[in-house]
């Protein structure tokens, strides 16, 4: 199945809006067309916000499981036996 634009990865997406922004940069782009890349970098830049902050979500969620997982005695669990509380 064939990726969407909208589904591109992260990197990809900031790569398009470095493009876009270098662009619209030389000042050699025609109004109507800054203005299309204008609203493809404000679309762009979103996606990428939303690809961080779900990012940030899954890394809080992962140092909130971390934070309550308790260590074990390494050779107590080889051997298979019980480590105190």
């Amino acid at each position: 199945m064939s990726r969407k634009p909208k589904e591109a990865g992260f990197e990809a997406t900031l790569a398009e809006l470095e493009t876009l922004v270098a662009g619209m940069e030389s000042g050699n782009m025609p109004l109507d067309e800054a203005l299309r890349s204008f609203e493809r970098g404000v679309q762009l830049t979103r996606d990428c916000q939303a690809a961080l902050q779900a990012a940030q979500q899954r890394v809080q969620v992962l140092t909130q499981h971390a934070a309550g997982a308790t260590l074990e005695d390494f050779e107590a669990s080889a051997t298979g036996a019980a480590t105190p509380p």
